[in-house]
């Protein structure tokens, strides 16, 4: 089915207010770029002309050769299985990635004005040296993630009205009525198993089958390993699919760090340092770094050598465990009933939250404190101070609590995201987890 997205606003904000720009769009593999762009072109332009460059070998091939832009887009006209109509066609060139000289013709391209572009590519954090320095005034970046809940929640006939209600709840700090927190509890607890990864969410729909669903998470895991296999340097290549593998039990750990020793043969960090940068730049997975204190600017106290990591999806995460955890997750067990994963899941979905609405992904750790699970930013400065429980002693948090009163901490609003309703006890915040997507950068 058609799954509703956010991009596709962002898609149309492009359309009608930047005529010279190009559309770069941006994501890791899977999460839906081709099929949305797809649709949208459709609907918004008269002729369409699309390329896939991994699937259509002679057409990278040939695009590879042209030597400037006015030769690559004499070979589109070439390539291309329709007429190529003047400002009445949009040409789509999927994985551009494949094909690092569109990128560099695209300002020419662009000026020329006879055409609109819209490019997708994954894994150009590592393919394509630069891509963020892209000509200014000449491409349109949007980045794109697995469905976050409130999309997972429209495609289960929920309402954009509903989370209206949510935003309006969280500005005034009221209790949400219990019908909409018991829906969304329970829309929450299947998105933690399902996860957003657009195929996994329309066999989830389709089938109620979550065997289905974890074969398609298992089959995404393939698709990476491959990716891994084929892209990353080859001198690279066995230990970043080792440190992909290792994720889930890494962040199933009591205290989640991900530990170097457990990577045969590794004891600084500097000896992987190309290794983690490549599964993030690549967007399969999502570092969480350490700073050293909850203090704005929380770049200036980031320390990359300490971080957390979790996969992309937190479906893909859940599906590395039994399915006993799922049955957990689904019957809102306790976290000691099925070990540590149920907060790792817990976890995994914040990160995956935060990520979508544009955070940096921080957390906070010492022995005098203990462990804020998440330390954001806002573009204001405001620091927050973000603790994710599973469990049902969520009005339990030393950490929080010491953070609060340690002098010269900058902690600006505490929030504990919890299986709870909303409300405020002093100075912390208690949210429903389902509500972490709705915080502001």
């Amino acid at each position: 089915m058609m799954l509703d997205r956010k991009a596709k606003a962002q898609f149309q904000s492009w359309l009608d207010s930047s005529p010279n720009k190009a559309l770069l769009v941006k994501g890791a593999r899977q999460v839906g770029k081709s099929f949305l762009v797809s649709a949208f072109a459709r609907e918004s332009f008269e002729h369409v002309v699309a390329f896939d460059l991994i699937e259509d070998i002679s057409v990278r091939d040939s695009f590879s050769a042209a030597k400037s832009a006015d030769e690559l887009l004499m070979r589109m006209t070439i390539a291309a299985d329709e007429p190529m109509v003047a400002r009445k066609t949009v040409v789509v060139i999927d994985e551009v990635q494949q094909c690092p000289n569109i990128v560099t013709f695209i300002k020419y391209l662009v000026q020329r004005g006879d055409f609109r572009f819209i490019l997708t590519g994954s894994l150009l954090g590592v393919e394509l040296e630069g891509i963020d320095s892209l000509p200014v005034g000449y491409v349109e970046q949007i980045q794109m993630y697995p469905l976050d809940f409130e999309e997972f929640c429209w495609a289960n006939g929920v309402a954009s009205v509903a989370f209206d209600m949510l935003r309006n709840h969280l500005e005034e700090e009221k209790e949400l009525p219990d019908y909409l927190y018991d829906r969304l509890l329970s829309l929450f607890r299947q998105y933690v198993v399902v996860g957003g990864m657009p195929d996994a969410v329309n066999a989830f729909l389709a089938t109620r089958n979550i065997d289905e669903v974890r074969k398609i998470h298992r089959d995404l895991h393939s698709l990476y390993h491959d990716d891994i296999a084929k892209y990353a340097p080859p001198d690279l290549r066995l230990t970043i699919r080792d440190i992909y593998d290792l994720i889930p039990s890494e962040i199933g750990s009591k205290n989640r760090r991900f530990k170097l020793s457990s990577i045969e043969g590794v004891k600084r960090f500097s000896q992987v340092t190309e290794h983690f940068l490549w599964l993030s730049e690549a967007g399969v997975a999502l570092p969480v770094y350490n700073v050293s204190a909850p203090v704005a600017p929380l770049l200036v106290g980031e320390q990359r050598n300490l971080f957390k990591m979790f996969y992309l999806d937190t479906g893909m995460l859940m599906s590395s465990y039994s399915k006993k955890v799922a049955q957990g997750v689904f019957d809102g067990g306790a976290e000691g009933s099925f070990g540590m994963n149920m907060g790792a899941a817990f976890e995994g979905f914040v990160a995956q939250e935060l990520k979508a609405k544009g955070f940096k992904l921080r957390y906070f750790t010492s022995k005098k404190v203990g462990e804020l699970d998440f330390v954001e930013e806002t573009l204001a400065g405001d620091v927050l101070a973000i603790e994710v429980k599973s469990g049902r002693y969520y009005k339990t948090h030393a950490a929080l609590d010491n953070a609060l009163a340690t002098r010269g901490y900058g902690v600006d609003r505490a929030l504990v995201f919890a299986e709870t309703n909303l409300f405020r006890d002093g100075n912390v915040l208690y949210l429903p987890i389902f509500m972490a997507g709705l915080l502001e950068p």
